[in-house]
């Protein structure tokens, strides 16, 4: 266990990110299964709205450091794949 002033301040630092981070890890999986969700339906004009409002919640998430970079970027790109090869 943390003795001295300066590690308990980097404890109680550390639970206070990990907290806002895994409530922004869940905000950004929220807003992506919208997507999925409008994928496996086939609704692709919904699959394009949910899409316009999942890309800035994962570049945010990457740029707060909930998420890796090339994570959020990767998981645009596939959603966005995934999107445009549904039936017009």
């Amino acid at each position: 266990m943390a003795n001295s002033k300066q590690a308990k301040k980097r404890i109680r630092q550390t639970a206070a990110r990990t907290a806002v981070n895994g409530a922004r890890r869940s905000r950004v999986r929220s807003f992506v299964r919208v997507v999925e969700d409008a994928i496996v339906k086939g609704d692709r004009s919904a699959a394009l709205e949910a899409l316009k409002v999942v890309e800035p919640e994962l570049m945010r998430g990457a740029q707060k450091g909930a998420l890796k970079k090339r994570a959020a970027s990767r998981k645009v790109s596939r959603l966005t794949v995934r999107v445009n090869n549904l039936a017009v």
